[in-house]
């Protein structure tokens, strides 16, 4: 029998430049700027060093990338040269101590964005060391911060792992400016300011800076909300949740303020934040010419790419203002989406690939079924502080449109080489409830045989504190049975649920033990709580103070507590057998 041919080992000149002799390869002497991430160097529009890499690349800069280098070691940054424009720094697509620890504070055993999955490969608070690192290898470059741990960062905040407030992450790093958000208009702003020799990096949305004492003392902030200083902050629990209320209200490019918060002498100067890509220029994005691979230099597989390597971005922003979610801190509550034509020039893209298998794994974002949908379209909108348009109820500004979904699945299960199309991102249910038809396509013709779906929790109370809405479960729960069974399909739910989350005690978390048990389900794996830094959900577990009133809630915080509430997710019901539903979550 005659073997498949070994796919080629990409060309090493199609990727962003780990080396010296990849950088000599292309007839370059010297960097403009350099990018230090906490993962693998993966060139695809999912991971965030390679989209501002490639974004920056596209105005004519020359961008290399350094992914986990040894912290321990200097030189380990320095094979490329100084840059001549900044250095970049992001801990990768997770705050470092995400993928480190686990709820439990415990080592994680796979870090999915490392080679082979292994872990120990970025350092705990990856963007301060990385910061850290850079000062020392480039004296007199500027270091420019960015990523998720940047931006969830930002201001003071509480940390989970060492159970404790700490300041804003300028304030450690030491960095000359912070870009939260998706980042790809500051950073080039920032880059076209550095390489006119302009070194004022002022007034540039979607950052923040540290002020020294002399310019705090110089700076009028009469156009800033000013928040809880960090000395406050630390004799005031309650503060964390004013300002975390705060920094949520004012999430907004429409009708945002500046937010200046205190440390000391010195000012954290928190600029608006920047407008949403969109339209051609979203699509612009995800159109450069990333190879979809690991880089060479990475000979073992990466978990975080194997799951995303077949599947395709259609849109961004979240709606859905979830207070244990930092989507919309990170990319904004403005939803924007991919035409349905550049989507579809991806798809036909994919299916040539040599390792194109005819499956498109996933049409998807944040939320798979808020594609083109549409809010900061009106005037309304553009006033709004809501941190979420979806709860409590749906705003009535915000815009649902079936047709452009069921072009978008159409068309791609359509494209030559395509024999399926799955949706995995996780939907929103009270949305799929409006949009019969929509879910009818979904459920029937792009479910991989389960579906995801997030009810969190069952009790009314616990859900208004994780602002999710109460009672579609069910309702979605039976139309999509219903669809599947329509279609004559055996097809199953992965619900999420999630235990131990602040205001949940034993009591709360029978609502959903009831539920389970009646459904006779059994669910093998669940989500324990994590306060990720400047979530409402943090500021709740750390005040013990409710986000919508202010009251005290209780918190659950030693382990043995936190197990129980985990145990009680998994009720001793024998699972049904046959055609009957199965339920599994991962935490």
């Amino acid at each position: 029998m005659a073997t498949k041919p070994k796919t080629p080992a990409p060309d090493p000149k199609g990727f962003l430049p780990m080396t010296r002799a990849e950088m000599d390869a292309k007839g370059w002497a010297q960097l403009d700027i350099l990018i230090i991430t906490g993962d693998a160097y993966v060139d695809h529009p999912s991971f965030g060093a390679s989209m501002i890499g490639r974004v920056l690349e596209a105005q004519g800069y020359r961008v290399g990338i350094i992914a986990q280098p040894d912290w321990t070691k200097i030189e380990s940054i320095q094979g490329m040269g100084t840059p001549r424009l900044f250095v970049g720094i992001t801990a990768g697509n997770l705050d470092s101590m995400v993928s480190n620890y686990t709820a439990a504070r415990h080592k994680r055993k796979e870090d999915v964005y490392s080679e082979n999955g292994t872990p120990g490969k970025r350092p705990n608070h990856a963007a301060v060391v990385y910061s850290q690192m850079a000062r020392r290898a480039f004296p007199g470059v500027p270091v420019v911060l960015g990523g998720m741990e940047a931006s969830m960062r930002r201001v003071a905040h509480y940390d989970y792992w060492e159970d404790k407030l700490r300041p804003s992450i300028l304030s450690d790093t030491k960095a000359d400016i912070l870009v939260f958000g998706m980042g790809e208009r500051p950073a080039c702003e920032i880059a076209r300011r550095l390489a006119a020799g302009n070194s004022d990096l002022s007034g540039i949305r979607g950052t923040a800076r540290f002020l020294g004492a002399k310019a705090t003392a110089a700076t009028d902030f009469s156009d800033c909300i000013t928040l809880p200083s960090w000395e406050e902050m630390q004799t005031d629990k309650s503060a964390l949740l004013r300002l975390t209320k705060v920094v949520e209200a004012q999430q907004t490019p429409y009708a945002g303020k500046r937010l200046m918060q205190m440390h000391g002498p010195r000012a954290v100067l928190q600029e608006l934040p920047e407008f949403p890509v969109d339209g051609p220029d979203l699509d612009a994005l995800y159109e450069l010419p990333f190879m979809r691979l690991p880089h060479p230099l990475h000979t073992g597989k990466i978990p975080g790419f194997a799951t995303i390597k077949d599947s395709i971005i259609v849109s961004r922003g979240c709606a859905g203002g979830c207070t244990f979610c930092g989507l919309g801190f990170h990319q904004g509550k403005f939803l924007s989406s991919r035409s349905v034509d550049s989507v579809l020039k991806e798809v036909r893209k994919l299916a040539e690939s040599e390792t194109f298998r005819g499956t498109v794994s996933d049409l998807g974002g944040p939320t798979a079924n808020l594609y083109a949908a549409q809010n900061g379209h009106v005037e309304a909108c553009k006033k709004c502080h809501r941190p979420s348009c979806l709860w409590p109820t749906i705003c009535p500004h915000f815009g649902i449109n079936e047709q452009p979904q069921l072009d978008l699945l159409r068309g791609a299960r359509a494209q030559p080489g395509v024999k399926h199309v799955f949706v995995q991102s996780g939907i929103r249910m009270d949305v799929a409830l409006r949009t019969p038809e929509y879910t009818r396509e979904l459920v029937q013709n792009h479910v991989s045989g389960h579906m995801k779906v997030a009810p969190e929790h069952m009790h009314p109370d616990v859900l208004r504190r994780m602002r999710k809405p109460a009672g579609d479960f069910q309702g979605f729960m039976e139309k999509f049975f219903s669809l599947s069974e329509e279609a004559g399909k055996e097809q199953y739910l992965v619900p999420y649920f999630m235990s131990s989350f602040p205001g949940c005690t034993e009591k709360e978390m029978g609502a959903v033990e009831t539920f389970l048990k009646e459904e006779k389900w059994n669910l093998q794996q669940v989500q324990d709580f994590i306060p990720l830094p400047m979530t409402g959900a943090a500021a709740m577990y750390y005040s013990a103070l409710d986000i919508n009133t202010g009251a005290p809630i209780t918190v659950v915080r030693n382990a043995g507590d936190r197990e129980r509430q985990k145990r009680m997710l998994r009720p001793n019901a024998p699972q049904r057998g046959g055609a009957d539903r199965q339920l599994d979550t991962v935490e």
